[in-house]
This record gives C-alpha cells, sequence and structure tokens, in this order.
C-alpha cells in the first residue's frame, strides 16, 4: 500500500514537473510576445511619431552627454541606440527609454581622461553583467539602501558639477575642467580669455532654450473638443516646438556656424566620425596615449565605481519605471534585467554605460507613444543619423553644445528637496548636506558612500539608546530601594553598554533591581553578555537583580552563558517577586 501511494506520488510530481506553462513563461520574459501579435496600423503611427519626437531630444543629448563624459561626440550616438531594441524586446512598460544619461557620463569622466575611450565600454559591460547578476538573484533590493535625502543630494551635486565643467565651452574660454572647484578656479583665472563671439552664441542660445520650453504650455499634443481644427493643429506643432527644441536650437548653431566658417568665430566641436560602429567583444585592456593598460590595471583604478555606476543606472531606471508604470504593477525583475543586458549588448558598439532617461520617457509618453515599439523607431532614426548626418555635426558649436547642458542641469536640479526637506525634517539634511558637499568637493562615488554612512548612523543611534524607562519604588517594610527597568522596545547589541550603564546607576544598599522584559521579543549574545555581566557586579555590591516576564527564548540565552540566573527569573505579580507588602510610594521617571 505504501509502495502505491509513493508511485502516486512520484507521478504527480512528475506530472507537475512537466505540467509547465511555457507561454506564460514567454511572455513573462520576452513581453514583447504578449503585445507585438495584436499590434495595429493605428499603433504603428502613433509610435512612429513618438519615435521621432524623442529622437530629435535624444541624438543632441548622446552627443552632449559624450561630451560630458570626456568622449567624442559618436560614443553619444553609439550609446542611443541598443536600449531601444532591447527594451522593446524584453522591456514591459511602454515609454521608458534607454540611453545616455549626465549623471552616469559624469561619473565615467575621470577614468576616461586616464584610460580613454575603451574604459567606458569596459564599464558598460561590467555594469551590464553587475546589473544582470542581481536581477538573477533578486538582488534589487540594494536600491533601498538610498534615502530620498541621499538621492536628492547625489542628484543636485551631479547637476552642479556637470553645469559648472561647461563653463570654458559656453564663454570659448581654452581649456577643460572636470570638477566642480577645479571649473570655478579656471573660469575665474581665465576669465579675461572670454571669447566675445561664443558668449553670445552661449548667452543667446540658453536664451531660446529657456523660451522654447515655455511653450509647453501653449501646446499639447491631444486634441480638444472646445478647440478649432486650426487651434488643434497650431497647438500640435507648438507643442512639437517645445518638443524638439534642443534639436532646433542645435541645428540653427550649427547651420550660423557653417555660414560664418571661413571667418571662424565659434568653437566647434570638430570632426565626428562616421560610419555605424564595429559589432565586436568590449575591450579587456586598453592603449592610450602610448601606455598600455591590463584589465587588473583598469578594475583597480575604477575602483568603487565599478559597484556605484551600476547601482546608479539601476536606481534611476527603477525610479522611472515606477513613475510610469502609472500605479500599476509591474515585474522589477524584469527591468532589472533588461537593464542589465541593454548595458552587454551595448558594450559590443562601443557604447558607455546607459539607463532610463526621465526626459525622453517623458517626451516619450508625453508623444502618445503606444507601446514600446516607439523606442525601436527612436533606434533607426539615431542610426540612420549616424549613417549620413555625422559630418553636420562637425559645426555644432560648443557654446550652444553647452547651452542644452546647462539648461537641462538647471531643471535636474531639485531645489524642491531643500524645501520638503527645512519643512517636514530638518534633521535629514545632515545626510543630505553631507552628501551634497562631499560630492562636490571630492567625488559622486564617496559623496554617496558618506551619505550612506551618515544615514546609517540615524538609524543605529536609537538602536544604541533606546527609550528605557526606570521606577524607583520605596517600601517601608523593605531596607533598600526597588528599581523597575523596563526597555519600552527589543534591544540589539548596541544597546548593551546603555542597559548596562543604566542598570548599575541604581545604586542603594540591599537595591533590588527588577528588569521587565515583556517587550523583549529575541536577544543577541552581547546583550546577553552584558546582563550577566550587571547582574554580577549588583550581586558583589549586596544587591539583587530580579528578570520579570522574561520569555523563554530571550532568557535560554543568557541561561546559556550562566545558568546561575535561572533563580534570578520570576514571574507573576510584582509583590510576589519582593515578597514584601505593596508600595505605597513611588515617583516615576523616563531616561
Amino acid at each position: 500500500m505504501d509502495n502505491v501511494s509513493s508511485t502516486e506520488t512520484t507521478k504527480s510530481d512528475q506530472k507537475s514537473f512537466f505540467d509547465v506553462d511555457y507561454k506564460e513563461i514567454l511572455n513573462k520574459r520576452l513581453p514583447i510576445t504578449r503585445w507585438l501579435p495584436r499590434y495595429k496600423v493605428s499603433t504603428f503611427f502613433q509610435d512612429l511619431l513618438a519615435g521621432i519626437t524623442v529622437s530629435l531630444t535624444e541624438v543632441p543629448q548622446g552627443i552632449a552627454y559624450a561630451g560630458i563624459a570626456g568622449l567624442s561626440p559618436e560614443y553619444g550616438l553609439y550609446s542611443a541606440f541598443v536600449g531601444g531594441f532591447t527594451y522593446a524586446i524584453f522591456g514591459n512598460v511602454k515609454g521608458i527609454n534607454l540611453g545616455p544619461t549626465s549623471i552616469l557620463a559624469l561619473m565615467l569622466q575621470s577614468h576616461v581622461s586616464k584610460f580613454g575611450p575603451d574604459v567606458a565600454t569596459l564599464m558598460c559591460f561590467l555594469s551590464g553583467a553587475i546589473i544582470f547578476l542581481l536581477g538573477i538573484f533578486n538582488l534589487g533590493f540594494v536600491i533601498e539602501f538610498f534615502s530620498y535625502p541621499i538621492i536628492a543630494a547625489f542628484t543636485c551635486a551631479a547637476s552642479l558639477q556637470i553645469g559648472s565643467t561647461q563653463l570654458n565651452n559656453f564663454f570659448g574660454i581654452p581649456g577643460k575642467s572636470d570638477a566642480f572647484l577645479e571649473a570655478w578656479i579656471q573660469f575665474f583665472e581665465n576669465i579675461d580669455q572670454i571669447s566675445k563671439w561664443d558668449a553670445i552664441l552661449g548667452v543667446v542660445s540658453f536664451t531660446c532654450l529657456l523660451g522654447l520650453r515655455e511653450l509647453k504650455r501653449f501646446g499639447s499634443l491631444k486634441l480638444r473638443k472646445d478647440w478649432s481644427r486650426r487651434r488643434n493643429i497650431i497647438g500640435i506643432a507648438v507643442y512639437m516646438i517645445y518638443l524638439a527644441r534642443n534639436a532646433i536650437v542645435i541645428i540653427t548653431g550649427a547651420i550660423i556656424a557653417y555660414s560664418l566658417r571661413s571667418d571662424e568665430p565659434f568653437k566647434t566641436i570638430g570632426e565626428v566620425k562616421g560610419g555605424f560602429p564595429p559589432f565586436e567583444a568590449p575591450p579587456f585592456s586598453a592603449n592610450f596615449n602610448g601606455t598600455e593598460y591590463s584589465f587588473g590595471e583598469m578594475t583597480s583604478e575604477l575602483g568603487p565605481s565599478i559597484i556605484f555606476i551600476p547601482i546608479v543606472a539601476l536606481l534611476e531606471c527603477i525610479s522611472i519605471t515606477k513613475n510610469f508604470a502609472s500605479g500599476g504593477s509591474f515585474d522589477a525583475t524584469q527591468e532589472i534585467l533588461t537593464l542589465g543586458l541593454g548595458n552587454i549588448l551595448s558594450s559590443f558598439v562601443h557604447s558607455f554605460p546607459i539607463t532610463g532617461s526621465f526626459t525622453r520617457s517623458a517626451i516619450n509618453r508625453s508623444a502618445g507613444v503606444r507601446t514600446p515599439m516607439g523606442g525601436v523607431f527612436t533606434s533607426i532614426i539615431t542610426l540612420l543619423t549616424i549613417a549620413f548626418l555625422t559630418p553636420a555635426f562637425c559645426y555644432v558649436p560648443k557654446a550652444t553644445l553647452a547651452a542644452v547642458i546647462i539648461c537641462a542641469m538647471i531643471f535636474l536640479f531639485e531645489l524642491e528637496a531643500f524645501i520638503v526637506l527645512w519643512k517636514n525634517k530638518k534633521i535629514d539634511f545632515i545626510p543630505f548636506l553631507s552628501t551634497l558637499l562631499c560630492c562636490l568637493f571630492f567625488s559622486l562615488e564617496y559623496g554617496i558612500l558618506i551619505g550612506i554612512a551618515v544615514n546609517l548612523l540615524f538609524i543605529l543611534y536609537p538602536a544604541a539608546r533606546p527609550k528605557i524607562t526606570i521606577v524607583k519604588e520605596k517600601i517601608s517594610k523593605h531596607q533598600g530601594d526597588i528599581y523597575v527597568i523596563t526597555p519600552v522596545d527589543n534591544l540589539y547589541f548596541p544597546a548593551a553598554e546603555n542597559l548596562r550603564d543604566k542598570v548599575l546607576n541604581c545604586e542603594g544598599k540591599n537595591a533590588i533591581v527588577i528588569v521587565d522584559g515583556k517587550y523583549m521579543r529575541t536577544i543577541d549574545i552581547t546583550l546577553a553578555r552584558s546582563i550577566v555581566v550587571f547582574s554580577k557586579t549588583i550581586e558583589q555590591r549586596g544587591g539583587k537583580v530580579i528578570f520579570w516576564h522574561f520569555k523563554p527564548s530571550v532568557i535560554n540565552v543568557c541561561l546559556g552563558l550562566d545558568d546561575t540566573l535561572k533563580d534570578s527569573v520570576k514571574s507573576g505579580e510584582l509583590e510576589d517577586l519582593i515578597e514584601e507588602e505593596p508600595p505605597h510610594n513611588s515617583v516615576e521617571g523616563v531616561v
């Protein structure tokens, strides 16, 4: 009978093992299989419009962000097209745009200046591999260690640093600076070398960008019933100008520079390498300025960037996905895997690390994107730009490009963080300012580390200094004092010294110390050792310690260190513990 039952169980297990819904797994890991079979012509045109609209921002941003990283403009274009294809296949939230971002570019800057462009491609591969492994092992929770003050401070510091490093290009001053303080020192030391025409073009470009940004309030892609057809068409046209403002300003600047090329009044970005990038494995060594660097040398120099660049990329992408999921559920693990794959595949076309872009994702949604196919159209247009339009980029003025970057950084700076923290939680200014200042004057990576460390101190301090209630009872029939000590929450090892000090401060001849453990759910060995120590110390003074309301799981840890404490474990009413008349005078305080 048992054999028959065992056989039936085995067959049932085998059936459940093979009876797997492979279609569900396929739809989960390849979301394109869900929406592509239902794709319609009307959806195609909406996605096409959104893809064209986003490309008008992604192309100029890619060129600009490559400059922030210290790379040639073409690397920004190389980083702008693989993400769209990858997300269309593996992503599950419409409208998300994967590509280059200013913060990741800034984090690469110092490494590129030392090792050249190969280190950016290597970092793209390593970031993808790390992010993909985090997704495989469901370790995406690591981003939860980044609190709002740290994220806001990091973003503010990055925007200030990026904007500051563009001062030279904006005003046509020779030289290059990679750090916030260095940029301002160099600017004031060379202020007499400002190029008049570059400065004028930079200011005009910046003013135009701010003006075009204001068009958002006058136009909309959504047709309004209370508007006439003509007014709707004008509204759509105005809104399209707003969305394409970066491209319009850059193209206009390039046309002006081309028209005046004989006089060369403006500094331009120079020749941009044309043609598609070679598809090859990412480099694991680099040769820069005649020096050969091994994989070990590069990874050693990258230091904490190896961890923080993928973490920041993951943080950006998940935050944007949560925002654009519109309150609905989404598969966070799938998003992490998609981002990891996007970076791995991008590294084969000489890209630097990519992640989700809030600006371009917002434009994608505003343009009415219906499916992730919009990203495919954006990528196709980027490829066409690489193939046919790169020769024209050599006339793009550096001042205009700097104006685009500075304008973007102004709106990246989270001014509202100062207001929110001041109004609601002033104590959070400490980790906020610690992160902000360290990011600006040291480095972004170490600024994040210091910010996390300061934040952890705020978490650990309550654990080290928990609230402990001490009630002093005075009974006429008892010669000494009676102290009832009650920790109002569970205690952990940081509180061991504090608890011992509180207990030992209960002095008095023939004092009885009653430790009420009704709120203690668990205990660690450090705290148990502290309890053993103060018990022996009080007994040596001639006093007595009683453990009251202690759970067996808690007191057993203490008994494992000193089984003589079992005689001090009591239960019942307070009067029964001290074998005296009920106290008729009490003074209560909170320590």
